[in-house]
């Protein structure tokens, strides 16, 4: 008999090797509702997992664990860059968001994220809504991000967008020696629900934007908006929004859109915008840094909503969130220093810097009294 030692590395374990940085990953299966999702958890040193669900058409099995575990291990490093007390999950739902959906579905999901006991909260992410989890929270209490009239804190594309806000400040100020957002130009790419908010709050201090939605609609309440500001708009076609010559291209939209092919169209000093993993890789932040581009880490600049729904299990106070969140702001100029003084890509000098914080966590989390302890410390 084979010992568990001289039992050959198979296809079989080559599963464990790509899970090699996670603590744990869970296949969810529930063939009544037609459920197939994975839920991995990166890193639980500073506290429980924190990370979105989101629902999407893969197009194979190996297709939908690669997104969870480069996902949540992003949020381990969003959650360590945000000073909160949460490490790093992701829960991907395969199926199409259009089609796919049940209340049924997000019950038995519930269920799944229950039996973790408290070692992963979820929430929304692309191709689910706040309501999808109303369902989902029936069957437990680990969710965040609901509706107000459900006790979550609610929209968190605001937070969020005061985050970008404050990400641009900080490039400006190290751009420019000052934070000033009014008179420089920006390329904004998507009017969604964080794009459009930016756009508008740069719009009213007065900025002049080059901007491009797949919505008509969206393109036309920003240009009218406008007109009732001392800002100024243009429309461009979608590939053309990477070449023009702005101070600043805000990415609102699609990730991966740092690459080989837009690198070269850039005529911009900066990159500061919302969207997750907007480097195709991190070999493309190098290359950023070799042409001159200060790019703000895309996990540190868009953590306000992470922010909001972490501070959520604290009880509801969006003061205190938008106080957290001014501290953008100090992160992304911290990044930025990190990353002159070493000489390596401000990419490179995020991720050290949250290395370093999780570090230092590590035998520091639960020094808190009892009465400050959040309502994850109480849950069973």
């Amino acid at each position: 008999m084979e010992t568990a030692k001289s039992i050959p590395l198979s296809g079989e374990f080559e599963l464990f090797e790509r899970m090699a940085e996670h603590e744990q990953v869970v296949f969810c299966n529930d063939p009544s509702t037609g459920l197939r999702a994975i839920i991995a958890i990166h890193n639980t040193t500073v506290g429980p997992a924190l990370g979105g669900c989101r629902m999407h058409p893969y197009r194979s099995v190996e297709e939908a664990l690669e997104d969870a575990l480069r996902l949540s291990k992003g949020m381990s490093y969003k959650c360590a860059a945000a000073g909160v007390d949460f490490g790093g999950g992701k829960a991907v739902i395969i199926g199409d968001p259009k089609s796919d959906k049940s209340p049924e579905l997000f019950r038995a999901f519930g269920q799944f994220i229950n039996s973790l006991g408290g070692r992963f909260y979820t929430g929304t992410d692309m191709g689910t809504t706040m309501e999808d989890f109303i369902h989902a929270s029936k069957e437990t209490h680990y969710i965040v991000g609901l509706p107000v009239a459900y006790g979550g804190g609610g929209d968190s594309s605001v937070p969020t967008a005061a985050g970008v806000l404050y990400g641009i400040k900080a490039t400006n100020q190290s751009l420019f020696g000052k934070p000033d957002l009014g008179g420089r130009t920006y390329a904004i790419q998507g009017l969604g629900k964080v794009g459009s908010k930016v756009a508008i709050g740069l719009l009213e201090e007065g900025a002049h934007l080059y901007v491009t939605d797949i919505s008509h609609e969206s393109l036309r309440i920003i240009e009218e908006l406008a007109s009732t500001t001392s800002g100024t708009v243009k429309v461009v076609g979608s590939e053309d929004i990477y070449s023009q010559e702005a101070d600043v291209f805000v990415p609102c939209a699609l990730g991966g859109i740092i690459n080989d092919q837009t690198i070269e169209q850039f005529q911009v000093k900066a990159i500061a915008g919302s969207a997750n993993n907007q480097l195709l890789n991190e070999t493309h932040g190098r290359r950023l840094q070799q042409k001159g581009i200060l790019y703000a880490p895309d996990y540190i600049i868009n953590s306000g909503g992470l922010i909001q729904v972490a501070d959520e299990l604290y009880g509801i106070n969006h003061a205190r969130v938008l106080a957290k969140t001014r501290h953008i702001y100090d992160a992304i100029l911290e990044v930025y220093e990190m990353a002159i003084k070493n000489g390596i890509s401000t990419m490179e000098a995020a991720n050290m810097m949250c290395d370093k914080r999780i570090e230092n966590k590590r035998n520091r989390n639960g020094f808190f009294t009892t009465a400050m302890k959040p309502k994850w410390a109480f849950r069973k």
